[in-house]
């Protein structure tokens, strides 16, 4: 448990979960999934762009992840079927992504600690990466969140209060591209949006405002992400899957508590 390693991969998975919980609300709200998934696989173009440039890793993936979520934003309310149009995005995103780094023969790389994550890995400069990152998205959504709010219920509300609509989709997108880029090592571009959402839908049916949500979400992808990473050790399995599937976990045995209680409540309501 205390291993320096494992310790590191800890800390990892606290700061990502810290972040993804509450921007993974808005994803819910928002409907964004597709988005995430558009701008997660982005993630390997990242890639592919710091090895090409010699870069470090995570600023690349940033780059390429905002400039993909900026696409989807850009398409957002021009095609008539938005979700054919993410679903290409996302797709064609990954699958150029690993042909770029196939084309890349000088170098040699491990594609499957990009795609599912890598967690034990992690070192110290990572950490202070990944910390950094969630602090900026925490700070952004913390600043925000009424106007996020708002804007999420209705753009013309938001507007007719004098906030830009268009200026907080943007934010997000930023938040999203953050996220995308210090969870790489942890859950790996291909299960990143799972990290997003599953907390928060497993929040959704136990509770009754935006804020409560955000929160019992943080508790959740939290416990996902220290039990995950407590499965992965004592079971010897990938610690990224390890945290996506307790993360379903507590989605399947939330929405059946939310279920019950719905049912205790209108029994009481009908007595």
């Amino acid at each position: 448990m205390f291993d320096d390693f494992f310790l590191r991969a800890n800390i990892a998975a606290l700061g990502v979960a810290l972040a993804a919980a509450p921007l993974g609300c808005f994803v819910v709200w928002r409907r964004m999934a597709y988005f995430g998934d558009a701008t997660a696989h982005a993630g390997i173009l990242g890639i592919a762009l710091a090895l090409a440039t010699d870069m470090p890793p995570m600023p690349a993936v940033l780059i390429a992840a905002l400039a993909m979520a900026s696409a989807a934003t850009a398409l957002a309310g021009r095609a008539r079927a938005m979700d054919t149009a993410l679903g290409v995005l996302a797709h064609s995103a990954l699958a150029a992504g690993l042909v770029a780094v196939a084309l890349l023969g000088h170098v040699r790389l491990d594609l499957m600690s990009y795609l599912f994550g890598d967690i034990l890995a992690v070192t110290r400069g990572d950490l202070l990466i990944v910390w950094i990152g969630a602090g900026l998205v925490l700070a952004l959504l913390g600043w925000r969140w009424n106007a996020l709010l708002t804007a999420t219920l209705s753009p013309d509300l938001a507007r007719a209060g004098g906030s830009a609509p268009g200026r907080d989709a943007f934010g997000l997108t930023l938040a999203l591209a953050i996220v995308v880029a210090v969870a790489l090592k942890v859950v790996g571009v291909l299960l990143i949006t799972a990290l997003l959402i599953l907390p928060a839908a497993a929040a959704r049916p136990l509770v009754r405002t935006p804020e409560a949500m955000a929160l019992l979400a943080t508790v959740f992808a939290i416990g996902a992400a220290l039990g995950g990473l407590q499965l992965a050790f004592a079971f010897d399995t990938p610690a990224g899957p390890s945290i996506v599937c307790t993360a379903a976990g507590l989605f399947v045995t939330a929405t059946g508590l939310g279920t019950a209680l719905r049912r205790i409540t209108r029994a009481g309501a009908a007595d």
